[in-house]
């Protein structure tokens, strides 16, 4: 399935924002009556979906233990839910959040980059670029309400958002640390890291692998807001209201024009990152560096 879901026709300088027409305007007014408890809900193995067909906002929900890491089986089931509300008209925007205490997202799977075939490797880049393609091209308004720490992959989900919001709490840490493992963050990580963040920002950090405290990533705007726990998801609904208010075709271009560049280099050289993936992650060196890494969790764990 993953396979088949990869092989979405993306053609060189067509923008994946353009997936579906802009919905001009805001969304028909309902009757009260119709505003009462509309809500659909779909559930996969590690992603909940619930859509509230009266204010068009839906919430996705990893639900992915023990630490929400993205396998090749997390990414199909995250790029067939973001298509679904993609391709529903009554759906304007998603709100991006973990149901695992602590966690948002543990990053990329290291099970799905060590002792795997180059063609397990080459299928399970393809996802991962297909749903970066997805969501950060989205139409809708995408809100990160990032309730638990996020490195490396998990960082990259929140980043490629309109807007991020992060629970204020100490232990909590969010950052592109590829580096830590000994692995280059990619091109099209870096590029949206860069546009958050900015580029002196983003060389030091992504250099040195760095996590950011939620307080630190709120400084250097890796996150756009900082909330109680137990306010994270009122604000998150609060935020997309803001954004929802306004005209969809005026924001929807607005956020093409703005993102339409970083996308179409990776359709571009899609291929070759593809290629560049499997030759960085099958280097011996590299496959030792997961292991130890590896064992270095299950000894944590034990």
């Amino acid at each position: 399935m993953a396979a088949t879901l990869a092989r979405r026709i993306v053609r060189p300088g067509v923008l994946p924002l353009c997936s579906r027409p802009p919905a001009w305007g805001r969304a028909a007014p309902r009757s009260p009556g119709l505003l009462l408890a509309q809500r659909r809900a779909f559930s996969n193995n590690k992603i909940l979906v619930e859509l509230d067909e009266g204010s068009g906002v839906a919430t996705m929900k990893f639900k992915s233990p023990p630490v929400n890491s993205i396998s090749l089986d997390f990414l199909t089931e995250f790029c067939i839910s973001l298509e679904k509300l993609e391709n529903n008209r009554g759906c304007r925007g998603v709100i991006f959040t973990s149901a695992i205490p602590t966690v948002f997202s543990s990053g990329l799977d290291i099970t799905e980059m060590c002792g795997k075939s180059t063609e397990r490797y080459a299928e399970f880049w393809r996802a991962v670029q297909e749903s970066w393609l997805k969501l950060y091209g989205s139409n809708m308004v995408t809100v990160a309400a990032v309730n638990g720490s996020s490195p490396a992959g998990g960082c990259l989900l929140a980043l490629s958002c309109d807007y991020r919001i992060m629970a204020e709490n100490p232990k909590f840490s969010i950052g592109l640390n590829e580096a830590q493992l000994g692995i280059v963050a990619p091109f099209w990580f870096k590029d949206t890291f860069v546009n958050v963040v900015g580029h002196r920002v983003a060389e030091r950090s992504l250099q040195l692998g760095s996590l950011h405290s939620a307080p630190e990533a709120h400084r250097i705007g890796l996150v756009d807001e900082l909330v109680p726990e137990e306010k994270l998801q009122d604000k998150a609904a609060a935020v997309m209201a803001q954004w929802l208010a306004l005209p969809d075709h005026a924001r929807q271009l607005t956020k093409s024009m703005m993102r339409k560049s970083v996308l179409d280099r990776l359709v571009a050289h899609r291929e070759e990152d593809i290629q560049n993936f499997v030759s960085f992650i099958t280097k011996e060196s590299i496959q030792k560096s997961l292991r130890m890494y590896m064992e270095m969790l299950k000894k944590k764990k034990s």
